[in-house]
């Protein structure tokens, strides 16, 4: 079977290198980006401006392979994990997915809140963030046992890079 996935436009960040950049949308909260939308998708971003969450689905262009058993930034016992009970860079098909704030669509250029993604990442896909839909009651975390603010102050280091 033959996926074909374009992207639909770029991020537009400050963050260049992987190094030292947040590694969830938490962490990056004070960082403003933008998403230039391709002009023949821009249509598509009629009415997103009704929401104040969205999804942003991208390609981590920058990777370089998998690793089905990587050692996750939260955890604080660096254990190694099943890649699929992870948030980490390293899954097979490279895609990334980051709730992040909606600040405002004009033209074909959505600016967000909670910037955890490289410049010039290509963005495959934009879903809205629908209370109704979304949000769960009681959810585990599994192995992960980092506090919010934990997280918010992760960063990338070398594992990923």
């Amino acid at each position: 079977m033959k996926i074909e996935i374009t992207p639909i436009g770029y991020a537009k960040t400050h963050f260049k290198e992987l190094h030292n950049m947040p590694v969830q949308p938490i962490g990056g909260m004070e960082h403003i980006g933008e998403i230039i939308i391709q002009k023949e998708f821009q249509e598509g971003l009629k009415d997103l401006d009704g929401f104040n969450y969205i999804y942003l689905i991208y390609y981590f262009h920058k990777n370089k392979g998998y690793n089905l058993t990587p050692i996750p930034f939260n955890d604080k016992t660096h254990t190694p994990r099943g890649v699929f009970s992870t948030r980490t860079p390293v899954h097979p098909n490279n895609l990334g997915l980051s709730l992040v704030e909606l600040i405002s669509v004009e033209d074909n250029i959505i600016k967000f809140r909670g910037v955890d993604i490289l410049d010039k990442t290509p963005i495959i896909d934009i879903k809205p963030y629908i209370k109704n839909f979304d949000k769960v009651t009681n959810p585990k975390s599994g192995w992960m046992k980092s506090e919010e603010d934990e997280v918010a102050q992760k960063r990338a280091d070398k594992r990923f890079c």
